[in-house]
């Protein structure tokens, strides 16, 4: 199906015209919702009152703490994605407004989570609303799901997929920000630490110690300079690596640390595996290190905050869609079809829940959503409110869209 028919597409743009405010009003209340740290309880639950008035047929939080509505009753089953969790907001004096009450300015909302991700959640439970009341959900049964994602990608679809609701989607529409387009895919990602083991002395004494610091040193450097060596691909672009922290370990101020711990942030691009992207790390530690000097990849066991605990290994992988794959095409009609300029599908530059629904679990997967990802963690976290209503049409169509693309 390569069009949407006009009595369609004017069905759902007079229903979203008509609940324009109420979407506006829905959005600037939930970014007044503090949702630091995963502690999204209070979020969801407004969201969740929102699911239940607009009529989804259930609505609860999951075992995790994330918040499901469901709607529909088909065979084929689509789960529209949102992270409703935010990061911190950093000095407080570096803000120019209440990053929480937010500022509207020239159609543009300023506030903590309105880019990342708060500014799909309305559209995408508007949009299956409206969905379902005009029949565009025939076949579908169709998934909101606010979740926490902001410190472990994928971790929530996880649980979505394997303990509650234990449901494996046909497809997932991710509302990270996209600046209205269509993504299709991304890098991966593999967390690691290299710790080094040495000997503490009195500084005044340090030749009888073995410091920590200066055993990472190689392995600092060589990071520093690996990226050129680093994979390539067309789509997905070069493989990146960061030294992101440092930990040290320390008897005092005026002692040689015994203990030291870098970070690793390293981007995966197509053609490359866990193993070989651990064993460039592992080749940066001299022979006579290797003792002391391990490389580690690391694992996200902390309880969510109902107490949930689901242990993962923090490896990422990256994963694109073909672009002629039908949920691409079928995201890229419905971009036509409700006026937005015609754009190749493209890719974000970070990562998403994506890392699990299509990379782990080899689910067709896209993005869409308002916003622009370099607003991103900054204080200038923003969205076009008018993007916001309008990708409330994007949400609507897709399902009825994809259905005649596949049937």
């Amino acid at each position: 199906m390569n069009r949407v028919s006009q009595e369609k597409l004017q069905a759902v743009q007079a229903l979203v015209g008509e609940n324009r405010e109420n979407i506006i009003k829905f959005m600037c209340e939930i970014v007044a919702i503090p949702s630091m740290d995963s502690q999204i309880g209070e979020v969801g639950q407004r969201i969740g009152d929102e699911m239940k008035r607009l009529g989804f047929d259930e609505v609860r939080f999951d075992k995790m703490g994330n918040i499901l509505g469901r709607i529909g009753d088909g065979p084929r089953k689509i789960v529209f994605d949102s992270h409703i969790d935010t990061v911190g907001i950093g000095d407080p004096a570096s803000w120019t407004h209440d990053p929480f009450k937010g500022k509207i300015e020239d159609g543009v909302l300023y506030a903590r989570g309105a880019c990342d991700e708060k500014g799909s959640t309305p559209g995408m439970v508007y949009g299956l609303s409206i969905a379902n009341r005009l029949g565009l959900l025939e076949g579908w049964t169709a998934y909101y799901f606010g979740n926490m994602e902001e410190w472990c990608d994928g971790i929530a679809p996880n649980s979505f997929v394997e303990v509650d609701p234990g449901v494996r989607p046909d497809f997932v529409v991710i509302g990270e920000p996209t600046k209205m387009q269509v993504y299709r895919g991304h890098k991966g990602r593999l967390e690691m630490r290299v710790v080094a083991k040495g000997r503490s002395a009195h500084a005044a004494s340090n030749h009888l110690g073995d410091n920590a610091i200066y055993l990472l040193l190689p392995v600092i450097a060589g990071i520093r300079d690996m990226e050129p060596q680093l994979g390539d691909h067309p789509f997905l672009g070069h493989g990146k690596i960061t030294v992101s922290d440092m930990t040290v370990k320390t008897p005092s101020i005026n002692a040689v640390p015994d203990e030291a711990v870098i970070y690793i942030d390293r981007r995966m691009t197509f053609g490359e595996t866990k193993e070989e992207v651990i064993a460039q790390v592992e080749a940066l530690i001299p022979e006579e290190l290797k003792s002391k000097v391990k490389v580690e990849v690391l694992h996200y066991d902390e309880p969510s905050y109902t107490g949930f605990v689901f242990p993962v290994e923090k490896y990422f992988p990256a994963w694109a869609l073909e672009e002629d794959h039908p949920l691409v095409e079928a995201g890229q009609t419905v971009r036509r079809a409700i006026g937005l300029p015609d754009r190749p599908a493209g890719k974000w530059n970070f990562s998403t829940n994506g890392i699990y629904w299509a990379g782990k679990a080899n689910i067709p997967s896209i993005g869409f959503g308002p916003g622009d990802e370099e607003t991103a963690h900054t204080v200038m976290d923003s969205v076009r409110l008018d993007d916001v209503v309008k990708a409330t049409e994007f949400y609507a169509l897709l399902p009825a869209v994809l259905a005649a693309a596949l049937d």
